[in-house]
C-alpha cells in the first residue's frame, strides 16, 4: 500500500517543495508540489531522483571504527567511544588549535547542519575552521561584510519584478541558482524575457543561460572586477551614476569615484577581450532600465579579484539606485533571522583577527582557507602544533580542494579523524570513525541559511518522511553525542546539547531591549516551547523570537512550530522589500562604499590591466544533475551531458591536434590529469573546461558507480597557491593549464 508524504528538497539551494510516494519505508517515487507556497510544483532531474538518492545502497547504515588499520562495522556507543578517547588527549597536549574542523557544502542543506557546528566550534574553542566557502562563496561573505557590516547581510535579485538582469558568472539554468534561492529560477528568466526585460550574461562559455540571454558577452576568464570597475567609471564618467533613495544611507561616494579612475573602458578592453563601447553600452542600459539588478556567482567568486568583483557587484547596484529597491537586489528576511535591531551603528566587519599558522593566511568569518588544510597538517613550524585531529562533517576536500594529492596524504598522517558522512568516499576512507547519518526521507528539513537568501521570504517544514531505521540514529542526535565526545562531557545525555543552546539564547532575549521577550523568566520561556524532541525546540524558539513570530505570546497572530506544522505546504510572507538602515551593522551605519580593505587590494587590480596570459586557460563547468561531487553515485544522476569531458573550442582543438572523444592531457601547476576532449564552440578560444566533483578512483571507498566511470580531479591542476588575498577564496577558475594530445610529450609551464 503506497501513501504520500511531503519533503523539501535538500540536494541544491532552490529548495523545492516535493511529494514522495512511499512504498513500506522505501521512497519509489517523487514529483513536484503543487500546492509548495514557493516552488509551486516545481522540480528538476535531482528532485526527481529524490529516492534513487535516498535508497543508494552504497549508503552506510552503522559507524565505522579503525582497527587494526581497517575501518570495521561497530555500534554507536564503541564509535563514540573511540571519538573521545581519539580527540580528547589531542586537545589536552597540544591545545584546541591542533583539532580542525571541516565543514563541507552538505551542511546548509541539513538542519543538523545548520544547528550544531557552531556549538561544537564555541565548544573546543578551535580557531582551525575550514568549510567549503572558501572553494565557492566566500568573497560575497567578505564584501558584503565590508559594505555592510555583516558577511551573511546578501542582497539577492527581485527576479520576479526586474526589468533588466545582468548576470556574471552565474548559470542558474544548470545551477538553479546559488547565493539566491529561487525554485524555477530558468522559468523566472523566461517570465523576464515575455515580460519585455532584458537579460544579459556575462560568461566565457555559451552556457544554456547564456543560450536565453539578449546579450552574451564571451569575457576573458579572471577579469570580472575589471569589467565592473569600468562600468562604475562610465557611469561616473556619463553623469549616470544615480543612487536616489539610497543616497542619506551611502558613506564615500566621492572616495568610490576616485578609486575607479584608472579603470576606463578604453583601459579595461584589452584585458577583458571586451571592446570600451559595448562595455559603455552595458552600463548605459542598467542605468536605462526603469529596475535593474546584477547579480554574480561562482565564476566570478573563484577568480584573482573574488572579492572586488564581488563588491563591484553591489557597487553597480547602489550607484543605479537599485540596491534595496524592487526590482533591483533586496535583502531577504528570514524567519530565523534574530529579532531585527533598531537601525543603527553597529560592530562592523573585520578580517584577519587571526592568521593561519603555515601560510599566514587571514581569517575571514572566522574561517582559514580550505587550500591551507594539507599544510596545516604536514608542516611543522614554530607558531604552534600542526593539525593532529580532524572532524570532517559532510566534506569531501580531497576532491574540492586544489591538489587533492597532497592532502590525501596529509590525512593519512593525522593521529585521529572522525568523519560524518553517508558514504566512504576519498576523504572519509581517512578516518578512524565513520558515523553515517540517515537517508533524508528520515530526517526533518528547514531551511535555515537558504531561506536569509530566497527571492520571496517563506517558511516551510517538512517532519521525516519515513521513520527512522532501526539501528540508524537522527543525524542530530550524531551531531550532539559528537559534541559531547570531543568537549569533554562524553556519556552526557544529548538533550544536554539543544537545553543549553536554548537557555543561552533565552537568557540573552530577555536582556534585549528589543526583544519581544525583554525582562521575561527566561526559564517560563523555555517551558513554553514546542517540539517533539531538541531539534523542534530550537527551531520553535527561532521562530517565535524573529522577525514574524509571536514572541512567545506578544504577538498572537505570529509564526510558531505549530502554525508551521498546521501548514505543511508552507506559509508565504511576501515579497521581497526595502529593509535599509536596519540590516546594516557597519560602525557609521551606513553603507561603506570604501572600506580600508578594498581600497588597499585596487592596486593589484590596477596590476591586472597589464596581464594578458598567452596560452589555455582553465575555467570549471556546472551539470545540472549533480552538485559538487555527491550525486556521482547515484545511475539516474549520470550520463549523458553530465560527464566529465573537457571542453575545447574548435580552434584551439585544431591548433593543438586534438580530436572530439580523444584522451588529452592537462597539466598546471598542481600536477595533471588525462581526460576524454570534447571539441565545441561552447567555449571561447583560449579557453578549456573540466567540471567539478570527479575523481572517484582512490581505493579504500565504497562508491561503486562513480568508480566504475570515476572521472578525472580538476582540482588536481592547482596547487593550492593562488588565493583571492582578502577572503582567502581558491582561484579556480582563469588559471594557465597547457593541453597536448596524449601521445605528445608535455613541456613545463612557462
Amino acid at each position: 500500500m503506497s501513501r504520500t508524504a511531503l519533503r523539501i528538497c535538500p540536494l541544491c539551494e532552490a529548495t523545492c517543495g516535493l511529494t514522495l510516494t512511499i512504498e513500506g519505508t522505501n521512497v519509489t517515487g517523487a514529483r513536484g508540489d503543487r500546492d509548495d507556497v514557493f516552488s509551486k510544483g516545481f522540480i528538476c532531474p535531482k528532485g526527481a531522483s529524490f529516492g534513487a538518492v535516498d535508497g543508494d545502497p552504497d549508503r552506510l547504515r552503522t559507524p565505522l571504527v579503525r582497527k587494526d588499520g581497517e575501518l570495521r562495522e561497530a555500534t554507536w556507543e564503541e564509535a563514540f567511544d573511540a571519538v573521545a578517547a581519539g580527540i580528547r588527549p589531542v586537545v589536552e597536549r597540544y591545545g584546541p588549535n591542533a583539532v580542525g574542523i571541516v565543514l563541507g557544502n552538505p551542511n546548509v542543506h541539513t538542519m543538523a547542519g545548520a544547528l550544531y557546528p557552531t556549538v561544537l566550534l564555541a565548544g573546543l574553542r578551535t580557531r582551525s575552521l575550514f568549510t567549503a566557502s572558501t572553494v565557492d562563496q566566500m568573497p560575497k561573505h567578505v564584501s558584503s561584510g565590508l559594505l555592510y557590516g555583516d558577511a551573511n547581510a546578501i542582497p539577492v535579485p527581485d527576479l520576479d519584478h526586474t526589468d533588466h538582469l545582468l548576470l556574471i558568472g552565474a548559470n542558474p539554468l544548470e545551477s538553479n541558482g546559488s547565493l539566491c534561492t529561487a525554485p524555477d529560477f530558468p522559468g523566472k528568466l523566461k517570465a523576464l524575457k515575455a515580460r519585455g526585460g532584458t537579460l544579459t550574461v556575462i560568461d566565457p562559455r555559451r552556457t544554456r543561460t547564456a543560450k536565453l540571454a539578449d546579450r552574451h558577452i564571451a569575457i576573458r576568464p579572471g577579469t570580472d572586477a575589471l569589467l565592473l570597475a569600468a562600468m562604475a567609471y562610465a557611469l561616473f564618467e556619463e553623469g549616470l551614476a544615480d543612487p536616489r533613495e539610497l543616497t542619506p544611507h551611502l558613506q564615500g561616494i566621492d572616495e568610490l569615484r576616485d578609486a575607479v579612475r584608472d579603470f576606463t573602458p578604453e583601459a579595461v578592453a584589452d584585458a577583458c577581450d571586451v571592446d570600451a563601447g559595448t562595455i559603455r553600452t552595458l552600463a548605459r542600459e542598467l542605468a536605462a532600465a526603469p529596475t535593474a539588478a546584477v547579480y554574480g556567482r561562482i565564476g566570478s567568486c573563484t577568480v584573482p579579484h573574488g572579492t572586488l568583483a564581488s563588491w563591484l557587484v553591489d557597487v553597480l547596484n547602489i550607484l543605479t539606485g537599485n540596491l534595496d529597491s524592487p526590482g533591483g537586489a533586496l535583502f531577504p528576511q528570514a524567519a530565523t533571522d534574530r529579532t531585527p535591531r533598531p537601525a543603527g551603528p553597529g560592530h562592523g566587519f573585520a578580517l584577519g583577527r587571526w592568521r593561519s599558522r603555515v601560510g599566514r593566511h587571514p581569517e575571514a568569518k572566522g574561517e582559514l582557507p580550505l587550500s591551507a588544510l594539507a599544510e596545516e597538517i604536514d608542516t611543522a613550524t614554530e607558531e604552534g602544533e600542526p593539525i593532529r585531529a580532524l572532524v570532517a562533517v559532510a566534506a569531501n576536500p580531497v576532491l574540492s580542494a586544489p591538489d587533492g594529492d597532497r592532502l590525501d596524504k596529509a590525512l593519512g598522517s593525522l593521529d585521529f579523524m572522525v568523519s560524518v558522512d553517508p558514504y566512504l568516499n576519498e576523504t572519509s576512507r581517512h578516518a578512524h570513525v565513520v558515523l553515517p547519518p540517515p537517508p533524508p526521507s528520515q530526517s526533518p528539513h528547514h531551511d535555515f541559511a537558504f531561506n536569509t537568501l530566497a527571492v520571496r521570504n517563506q517558511v516551510r517544514y517538512t517532519r521525516p518522511a519515513v521513520p527512522l531505521e532501526p539501528g540508524r540514529m537522527a543525524e542530530t542526535e550524531i551531531l550532539a553525542r559528537l559534541i559531547l565526545a570531543a568537549t569533554g562531557m562524553h556519556g552526557a545525555d544529548p538533550s544536554a546539547v539543544d537545553d543549553l543552546v536554548i537557555g543561552q539564547t533565552l537568557g540573552k532575549a530577555v536582556k534585549e531591549a528589543h526583544s519581544p521577550v525583554h525582562g521575561r523568566d527566561p526559564h517560563e520561556l523555555a517551558g513554553l516551547l514546542d517540539g517533539v524532541n531538541g531539534p523542534e525546540r530550537r527551531l520553535d524558539m527561532m521562530l517565535r523570537l524573529g522577525p514574524y513570530g509571536d514572541g512567545f505570546g506578544a504577538r498572537p497572530d505570529g509564526l510558531t512550530l505549530q502554525k508551521l506544522l498546521d501548514h505543511p505546504h508552507g506559509i508565504d510572507l511576501g515579497p521581497l522589500r526595502s529593509r535599509l538602515p536596519q540590516p546594516l551593522k557597519t560602525a557609521s551605519g551606513k553603507v561603506e562604499l570604501l572600506p580600508g580593505p578594498i581600497a588597499d587590494d585596487l592596486p593589484r587590480l590596477r596590476e591586472a590591466l597589464r596581464d594578458r596570459p598567452d596560452g589555455l586557460v582553465l575555467v570549471g563547468r556546472r551539470h545540472l544533475r549533480s552538485n559538487n561531487s555527491w550525486m556521482h553515485n547515484v545511475p539516474a544522476l549520470t550520463g549523458g551531458t553530465n560527464r566529465c569531458t573537457l571542453h575545447i573550442h574548435p580552434e584551439d582543438a585544431e591548433r593543438l591536434g586534438v580530436r572530439d572523444g580523444a584522451a588529452v592531457r592537462l597539466k598546471g601547476a598542481g600536477g595533471e590529469v588525462t581526460a576524454p576532449a570534447e571539441v565545441t564552440d561552447g567555449v571561447r578560444p583560449g579557453v578549456v573546461s573540466l567540471p567539478h566533483g570527479w575523481g572517484h578512483d582512490r581505493p579504500g571507498t565504497r562508491l561503486s558507480h562513480a568508480a566504475a566511470a570515476p572521472g578525472v580531479n580538476v582540482n588536481q591542476l592547482l596547487d593550492g597557491s593562488l588565493l583571492d588575498p582578502l577572503s582567502g577564496n581558491a582561484v579556480l577558475n582563469g588559471v594557465p593549464v597547457e593541453v597536448v594530445p596524449v601521445a605528445e610529450k608535455i613541456t613545463a609551464l612557462t
